[in-house]
Order: structure tokens, then sequence, then C-alpha cells
């Protein structure tokens, strides 16, 4: 059996500021459930901010996105910019405001957003090739920035972020926590995730549906 090869892109340590880490062990964990070979990679630059997620609130220092990635990838991981897209089968997205504070600035300036250099490259190399690209939760807005150009995609159900979305020139379509949206045109694959879902279970339901699909 062919063994594919996904690459998996975290953005921090923590939903408030980093990756949400039920997504992304549950990402790793369905893929590996379908004998993907995972490899994690992280932008090496500092956050946004960091966020002390038992009080809430904004912390004095700051951190390293790679760094604090590393905490989940259990230090097996490497810069985003080292990605190769020719070395890959499909490329995956989990979400927490990582996404939308350090892979890209949605959570400040929404549908005005920019893109990490090193994600876009990502993105844009997988599409040439027509390889498959995964976004979990709010990591789809990345999809609609970059990709644009009617590309369907989900959060949900959230009507200021699906607003977003579709001033990009993307076209969000709800959809539930257990499910997923396929864009055959550009095969990218996303679902709710966090952004609906109740509990790991959901959680669960929905990235196992997605990640099954796309490994087939």
């Amino acid at each position: 059996m062919n063994m594919k090869k996904v690459a998996l892109v975290l953005s921090g340590c923590g939903v408030y500021d980093g990756s949400e880490i039920h997504e992304a062990v549950i990402t790793l964990l369905n893929l590996q459930k379908n004998d993907a070979q995972v490899s994690f990679f992280a932008p090496d630059i500092e956050q946004m901010h960091t966020i002390n997620h038992a009080q809430g609130v904004e912390e004095k220092y700051n951190r390293n996105v790679l760094v604090e990635s590393a905490r989940i990838a259990r230090g097996n991981i490497a810069p985003l910019s080292d990605f190769n897209a020719n070395e890959f089968d499909a490329l995956v997205f989990p979400g927490g405001f990582g996404a939308a504070k350090n892979l890209s600035d949605f959570a400040v300036k929404g549908a005005e957003m920019s893109v990490n250099n090193d994600v876009e490259n990502a993105i844009n190399a997988m599409l040439k090739l027509g390889k498959k690209i995964g976004f979990i939760c709010i990591a789809p807005v990345i999809a609609g920035k970059v990709i644009s150009n009617g590309v369907k995609i989900t959060i949900g159900n959230d009507t200021q972020t699906a607003q977003a979305i579709n001033a990009m020139g993307a076209e969000h379509v709800n959809c539930p926590a257990d499910s997923f949206v396929f864009d055959e045109k550009f095969n990218v694959y996303s679902t709710p995730a966090y952004m609906l879902a109740q509990n790991t279970v959901e959680l669960d339901a929905g990235i196992g549906a997605m990640i099954s699909e796309m490994l087939k």
C-alpha cells in the first residue's frame, strides 16, 4: 500500500493564541488511522501575542510559533519555509486563534486580512500541483484569502465570518460539525470543528470524515 504523505501546519500551542490542541491531535489521529505519514510544520515567527490560558489575559513576554508548535509535534517539526509540495500528497491546517492571529491577521483585519508568506507559498504550491488541502475550524478564512475565486469553504454557520469569507471572493457553505465541504475545482476540503462542535466526539466526526475522504 502506498502510504500518503501529509503536512500538518501548526500555528502555536493553545486555542487562544495558537493551534487548537484537540483539533490538532484529532487530525493527527485520523491521519494516522488512515495510514498517512505525517510531517509537522510551522512558521518560524513571533506570535501576535501570548495568552495566559488559565486567566484569559495577555502575557508580558511573547513566544515563537515554531517553538510552541513543537510542543504538539513532540519536537519533530520543521519551519514552514522548508515545505516542498512535491514531497506531499496533502496539506492540512488545524484551527485555533493562531490561524487567525499568526498564520494570518484575520482576527484583527477581517476580510482585509493578509496571510503569512510561508503559508501562502505552501498553499499556492499545492494548488499548482492539484494536490489536496484541508482547512479546519477558523482556518478556512485563509483559503478564502489565498485562493478566493469562488472556492467553496465552510466555518459552520457563523454569519459574520461567512460574510467576511464571501467578501474575499470565496463562497461560504453552511455545514454541520459532523460533516465537511469539498470544492472539487480546487481540491480543497473544510470542516467546522470547534466553530460548531460541542465536544471532542463531534470534533472527531467532522475531522474524521474529512480526512478519510481526503486520503481515499
